[in-house]
């Protein structure tokens, strides 16, 4: 690997360890056998470094959440794009990565509440969300991610990344209660059913009860 691959090595390493706060260049340089300078001349500075591999590292969690052998409810889904199948099959995958991937989803976190002392790691890592977005509503619909259209990725994608943020903290908080797959989807259909009994009711003549 070139100095700029290493680095990233390096501050993935130092971020899993360290988390953001307590990273400093010199460990990043160490944990690579680099220099400092390379920090500046590969990614302009400490902080691009570390959002590319806070990136790098929600990418790898991603591959453990896409389909592939093992995934859904035993298997690869056959279950068809929109349906309540679907849906639980991927959340039910996205739960069984939780362990491997606790430590990143930690340092998520920490950008959360900590996010106002690295404003510049937080800008960075803000302008990048449009790419998990997109990530998410492929992984729900089996549609590519090069196919999906702008105001689908906007609602659909804020719509999954919602609550897969609220999902995560549930079972880094308590995994005993926290909420599983077959729940989550039977509150979905919950919701449409509710939904669409009002829209009946709404279409109904003034008068008929």
């Amino acid at each position: 690997m070139g100095h700029r691959e290493d680095l990233l090595e390096g501050a993935k390493s130092c971020l899993l360890e360290k988390g953001f706060l307590r990273t400093t260049a010199r460990d990043v340089v160490k944990a690579s056998g680099t220099n400092l300078a390379s920090i500046g001349y590969h990614y302009g500075s400490k902080d691009a470094l570390l959002a590319q591999a806070y990136v790098s590292l929600i990418e790898g969690v991603g591959e453990t959440m896409a389909p592939g052998p093992g995934w859904g409810a035993g298997g690869e889904t056959t279950a068809p794009s929109g349906s309540l199948e679907r849906f639980r099959d991927v959340w039910a995958s996205v739960i069984r990565s939780v362990p491997e991937s606790r430590a990143i989803w930690l340092l998520s976190f920490e950008l959360i509440f900590q996010g106002d002392r690295m404003s510049e790691v937080r800008r960075l890592l803000g302008e990048a969300q449009g790419e998990g977005r997109s990530g998410l509503v492929s992984m729900f619909t089996g549609v590519p991610e090069r196919e999906l259209d702008k105001e689908t990725v906007d609602t659909e994608g804020r719509f999954y990344q919602t609550l897969l943020n609220g999902l995560m903290v549930q079972w880094l908080f308590d995994p005993d209660s926290a909420t599983d797959a077959d729940r989550l989807t039977e509150g979905l259909r919950r919701v449409i059913a509710g939904a669409e009994q009002a829209r009946k009711k709404a279409a109904e003549p003034a008068g008929k009860s």
